[in-house]
């Protein structure tokens, strides 16, 4: 008796047809690689975004240069004293006018955020006009490209900011925060749902 087999390929899999039996053999399914993390920069007045494979690289583009030794993860650099006391000193030549090239361009580094809890996975720093004066306004404002919409997870505010997510464009919708200080997990309420962004 000879039995005769077909071979066909359904969905990626082999098939073997046997007298009227479908074996359907098992396959491993690949999972494909998670994309690295990306850290991007974007100009709140123009809108304008680079992004980089290191946050170093994002940190050195944001300071225009002033700090090219930024610790290699945005997680990193939370914990670094130095770092931070490096992007105070930044900050402060800013406010004071002196004529570095970021003071005389106006560029503050007004919040990083990140697309995971505790300042992990891609971040989105956001450069500003100047510093906010905590004056209980919304002094800057910035709606985020559709790359970075319904993906915030954690925040830092910097440049004397107090940082409010919204939910809709043009700082539409119920708003959360205050975020005054390194928030690892923005909350349920806007965890993955900010489109729009206000500094205070």
């Amino acid at each position: 008796m000879t039995i005769q087999t077909t071979r066909a390929r359904f969905a990626g899999a082999a098939v073997a047809v046997v007298t009227g039996v479908v074996c359907v053999p098992w396959t491993q399914t690949a999972t494909a690689a998670e994309p690295a993390p990306q850290h991007c920069v974007v100009d709140a007045r123009s809108g304008q975004q680079s992004c980089f494979a290191t946050f170093t690289a994002a940190v050195d583009r944001a300071t225009h240069g002033q700090i090219t030794d930024a610790p290699a993860t945005p997680r990193q650099a939370v914990a670094s004293k130095s770092f931070r006391a490096e992007l105070s000193g930044v900050r402060a030549a800013a406010a004071s006018g002196a004529t570095s090239k970021a003071a005389a361009e106006g560029d503050v580094i007004q919040g990083t955020f990140f697309d995971e809890k505790n300042f992990t996975g891609s971040s989105l720093t956001i450069t500003g006009a100047g510093l906010c004066p905590k004056d209980g306004w919304i002094n800057y404002q910035t709606d985020l490209a559709d790359d970075w919409k319904n993906r915030i997870s954690s925040a830092q505010p910097w440049g004397n900011c107090a940082i409010w997510l919204y939910p809709e464009p043009g700082l539409g919708g119920d708003r959360d925060g205050p975020f005054d200080e390194n928030t690892a997990d923005v909350g349920q309420m806007m965890n993955d749902r900010t489109q729009s962004i206000g500094f205070s």
